[in-house]
């Protein structure tokens, strides 16, 4: 069909960016409040020794759901603490929570809103299953513009994704109430509060725990999700296990996030009917809870913020201390954490998250012109977009200038002579990547992005093609991971080898299993391993299963990267 494309994601775009102008003060409001909340229940959480929570959440467990998982919550805690994940753990129970709480606080208003408003039914359930539908990973998006990296964004698409059996299951719950009751209410002249409050809600209060039981456990499955934006916790821990191929770390933290997914579950299950309410009333329980957490957290509110100055107008006040990163597998991540060590920046974190999180964000300072620090490296669109400066490295914690390599699987030339002649005398400089980069950015398809570079190089691309056997559609797997370096690269060597009779699949990873891909063979080749420094682990791994054929682009360099109107020059000048 020639019907012309609807510009549907331009219009969103725009839509997205005039949200993010006109309620940037709103915006900035909930980012703190979430924050302040976040660090209170983090705060709580972590007051004490482990033990002294292990003991808690155990008798907590053994009263609503009896001593045999008593005795599971007591051992799966303290096998989270000693395998290394407690702080970790703290992090992923403050978050989800905090999710829960803020679904607790919406979800069932409108759940009930739902119930007495047919119309509102009407409007609500289509945008439900919507949100229902929806990939969880879509909502990091425009949250990243609202919000910044970080943890914020992460609760907010835990909440938006986990609101909708809250707000289901309310309405139902209170649907369900057998109208007989409600006639016997009029009948006494209850007025519609009386009839909610009275009737209506403690009637339908299990089916609406079930659904907060529910939203509780999709908002702990966001964990790993959340961490692509910079949420800590358990869910960083598996980002980052899945991004370096670490398989038992991977067990472990996913195993901590289990234990925690039927602790809550069950604690949550059980609130209304505990096990031994019989023994001990729950109103005395709860209560000492509640007075417990108020009391911790004034404790430890006022402590802080005794402790708490780390002021100034250093530009370390003004950056909150942190440096936007990307993905955690990456070797840039290992630079700038070997760099805050070798500079003795004591003070300052890396942020996990990803590529595109840290460009966002990088937008957004840029756009309002805020100082901000992000992990860079060139070539790259944003040297072409924005104003920006590397940092001076004297201590040389980021390398000097690399290169990056084509790296094939055993047996390629012999199976495919032609793609490997082709993969072989691949080369090209910087200012051709940086062509490519900057009309993909522009909103140029990545396959028409290099086409156009083709076209326009053809001697160069006949370099590349030159002596090499035409392909008879044998398939071959080119794997990259999500920068825009490697984005560029992939698709134009390609297209070439498209364009010479190989059918080409092309499959974005992240940077461990990469290189795990060509060395095993499920992969056929890539051309983005970074060397000497930037995927040394990787490459020192896996060496002596696949075949390095070379340098395809000299002159990349890594490190810390500001906006010009910055007024800093070197990473010591962050000290």
């Amino acid at each position: 069909m020639n019907i012309p494309k609807i510009p549907l994601g331009d219009w969103v775009d725009v839509l997205v960016k005039w949200v993010t102008v006109a309620f940037a003060g709103l915006f900035t409001v909930l980012t703190t409040a979430i924050e302040g909340l976040l660090n209170i229940l983090v705060d709580v959480l972590s007051a004490g020794p482990p033990i002294l929570l292990i003991i808690i959440l155990t008798l907590l467990v053994t009263y609503t759901s009896r001593w045999p998982l008593g005795v599971f919550t007591l051992l799966s805690l303290l096998l989270i603490d000693n395998l290394g994940y407690w702080d970790s753990g703290i992090q992923t129970i403050a978050i989800v929570l905090l999710s829960g709480l803020i679904t607790i606080i919406i979800g069932i208003p409108v759940g009930i809103w739902c119930a007495q408003r047919k119309t509102v039914h009407r409007i609500v359930t289509p945008i439900l299953d919507f949100m229902q539908t929806m990939p969880a990973f879509v909502y990091l998006i425009p949250s990243i513009l609202f919000f910044g990296i970080g943890v914020v964004p992460g609760i907010i698409a835990s909440f938006i994704f986990a609101i909708a059996p809250t707000i289901r299951m309310t309405n139902l719950g209170i649907q369900e109430v057998p109208k007989d009751l409600i006639e016997a209410a009029d009948a006494f002249g209850s007025s519609n509060s009386q009839k909610l409050f009275k009737v209506q809600l403690p009637i339908a209060t299990p089916t609406i725990m079930a659904g907060v039981n529910q939203s509780i456990m999709l908002a702990l499955s966001m964990v790993v999700t959340a961490s692509l934006v910079g949420a800590p916790g358990l869910g960083a821990d598996v980002y980052r296990a899945v991004s370096q191929i670490d398989v038992g770390r991977g067990f472990e933290a996913g195993l901590s996030i289990v234990f925690i997914a039927v602790i809550l579950d069950r604690i949550t299950q059980n609130l209304r009917k505990p096990a031994y309410e019989h023994i001990i009333k729950k109103k005395i329980v709860f209560s000492i809870v509640a007075a417990l957490v108020i009391l911790t957290a004034i404790v430890t509110g006022i402590t802080n913020q005794t402790a708490q100055d780390k002021k100034g107008n250093g530009v370390g006040a003004q950056t909150d201390y942190q440096i936007i990163g990307i993905e955690p597998g990456a070797g840039i991540m290992t630079q700038a954490g070997n760099a805050l060590k070798e500079y003795q920046l004591k003070d300052w974190q890396v942020v996990e998250g990803s590529s595109a999180a840290m460009a966002a964000e990088l937008d957004k300072a840029y756009g309002q012109k805020k100082p901000i620090i992000v992990t860079g490296w060139a070539p790259h669109w944003m040297f072409s977009t924005y104003d920006l400066k590397f940092l001076k490295d004297p201590n040389k914690s980021f390398g000097t200038v690399e290169d990056i390599h084509t790296i094939v699987r055993k047996g390629l030339e012999q199976d495919m002579p032609g793609a490997y002649t082709i993969l072989d005398q691949f080369s090209w400089k910087p200012a051709d990547m940086e062509k490519v980069m900057v009309d993909i950015k522009k909103g140029m398809d990545p396959t028409q992005a290099a086409e156009k570079w083709i076209k326009a190089n053809g001697d160069q691309v006949a370099k590349w093609t030159n002596g090499a056997k035409k392909g008879n559609g044998e398939t071959i797997n080119l794997v990259y991971v999500a920068w825009d370096t490697e984005i560029a690269s992939t698709n134009v060597i390609g297209k070439v080898l498209e364009d010479n009779g190989f059918k080409v699949k092309l499959s974005q990873v992240e940077v461990g299993p990469m290189f795990a891909g060509v060395a095993n063979g499920s992969a056929d080749a890539m051309v983005a391993g970074w060397l000497p420094s930037t995927h040394k682990k990787y490459y020192e791994q896996y060496k002596n299963d696949f075949l390095d054929l070379g340098v395809n682009l000299h002159g990349t360099r890594n490190g810390l990267v500001v906006p010009k109107y910055m007024d800093i020059d070197s990473i010591e000048d962050l000290k």
